[in-house]
């Protein structure tokens, strides 16, 4: 006998590697009278998408992402909204992915065994990377059976719950009419649940720093964010800063220390220690944090120590990224940079029709987007069951207490284990009159395979370096997965 979900109309934000997770984990479950996928891009993606001009650096006059003005009368027709920029991705052409491909894969396709041959010069035949083409194209594949379900070119403006069901405020771009102008099209639709997973690469993360406004100001083209890295050319005889610790830091340390003009400069307020031979390459220098910057001098950087150079070319911020969900009404983003309210991450504890997929970090991606999928789905079809309120908030409690108020709430490692089991658990067995499958146990081998190309990078920088350091453990390479 076949139950009756939770949730019969579900909406979908976002057809990247999460978005595509939540849809075929959904369709799988054959209990949903409407899936509906939206997305604001005109493709299959997400932050595996190419775009050659990249994000500019945040200028704080521009308009905020996704508040603007509602039309009064719904549906309706509007001059086109300025591109929204922070759509953009960070892929430059010879990226290759940074998680082993073995464990990056979703549990049910392997992705092809294709390596470029910028990565096999560096790390060898067979190496555990992917270009980024393979994997967009893997995504792509991936999606076919369910692009009949998805809206493109499609932002949502605002999701609020009104009387039970979730009220959805979209707007389509590129809608031509008869005058053969194009137009922004704008309409409402309802549903009984939402999965957001729009990803969390697209808002730039920039430590306020005395004097950046006016440096700005002066110098609008020697800021940019890791994001906006295209190729390494544009930096030879440049002096350069580089602002980070964490692995996007990393590889443009190895990308620049051997071109710039004069010494990399390397500003770190900490640093992570599983890359520290990347940190000792040679013509490499360590700074403290930024306390300030001027434009005297042809553009100075001071330091927290009392040190400064000038007439830089160029500051990198390598600083991660803010979460943003300003759609969501009341947003649930704290001012520390953490999604609040949702237990292992996905489900939100007040009302658990909204979902999340893909807000971790550390965490074996694709794979894990695998496992939250397939746990919402289920609990959207009534097929699974959560703690009590007080549980979940309990867990909640326990969490910020182990990892804090910051986006580091949401990293995984080295916790991976006890995650994907509780998520398996959550999961439960598919449902008989499902196409769904069970979602396999976590293997210990996992994380090593996730790790290899860390080690793969770490073997490589002690090849450019004479006198490296000393070895890394692979405990200490858990930071980014």
């Amino acid at each position: 006998m076949v139950s009756s979900p939770r949730h019969r109309r579900v909406a979908v934000i976002g057809a990247g590697p999460s978005g595509l997770s939540a849809v075929q984990a959904l369709s799988q479950e054959k209990i949903f009278d409407t899936i509906r996928v939206f997305e604001r891009r005109d493709r299959i993606g997400g932050t595996w998408l190419y775009d050659p001009e990249p994000d500019p650096f945040p200028n704080p006059n521009i308009q905020p992402l996704n508040e603007r003005a509602t039309p009064s009368k719904l549906p309706s027709f509007t001059s086109p909204a300025p591109e929204d920029k922070t759509q953009r991705t960070g892929l430059y052409v010879g990226l290759d992915s940074n998680v082993g491909a073995s464990v990056m894969a979703f549990t049910h396709t392997p992705f092809p065994k294709i390596n470029s041959a910028e990565s096999v010069r560096k790390f060898g035949p067979n190496n555990p990377t992917l270009p980024w083409k393979v994997v967009a194209k893997y995504l792509e594949d991936l999606f076919e059976p369910y692009l009949h379900l998805v809206t493109f070119k499609t932002t949502v403006e605002k999701l609020e719950k009104i009387g039970g069901e979730w009220d959805v405020t979209l707007r389509q771009s590129g809608r031509k009419r008869q005058d053969g102008r194009e137009y922004d099209y704008w309409w409402t639709e309802r549903f009984d649940a939402v999965v957001v997973a729009s990803g969390h690469y697209g808002i730039q993360s920039i430590p306020a720093i005395p004097g950046l406004a006016e440096f700005q100001q002066k110098y609008p083209d020697r800021l940019e964010h890791s994001k906006a890295f295209r190729n390494a050319s544009d930096y030879v005889n440049k002096h350069v800063v580089v602002v980070g610790g964490n692995v996007s830091a990393s590889d443009l340390v190895i990308d620049l220390h051997n071109i710039v003009k004069g010494q990399l400069q390397l500003s770190q307020r900490g640093s992570n220690p599983a890359l520290e031979n990347v940190w000792k390459l040679p013509n490499v220098k360590i700074r403290p944090q930024i306390a300030k910057l001027s434009t005297e001098n042809n553009g100075t950087v001071h330091f927290s120590n009392g040190t400064k150079i000038s007439n830089v070319d160029k500051i990198f911020f390598a600083t991660g990224y803010r979460l943003s969900y300003p759609f969501i009404k009341p947003d649930p983003v704290e001012p520390t940079n953490r999604l609040a309210g949702f237990y292992q991450h996905i489900l939100q504890i007040s009302d658990p029709s909204l979902a999340v997929v893909g807000q971790v970090r550390a965490a074996l991606s694709f794979r894990v987007y695998e496992y939250q999928a397939v746990a919402v789905a289920r609990y959207f079809a009534g097929r699974a069951s959560l703690p009590s309120i007080n549980g979940q908030k309990e867990w909640e409690k326990k969490r910020l207490a182990y990892k804090g108020e910051t986006t580091s709430f949401h990293e995984i490692a080295p916790d991976f284990k006890d995650y994907f089991n509780e998520l398996r658990y959550i999961a439960g067995r598919p449902a008989r009159e499902s196409d769904a499958y069970e979602l396999p146990l976590f293997e210990d081998s996992w994380p090593q395979e996730g790790f290899a190309v860390l080690a793969l990078k770490d073997k490589l920088v002690k090849r450019l370096n004479p006198s490296p350091v000393g070895p890394v453990s692979q405990l200490e390479l858990k930071a980014k997965l």
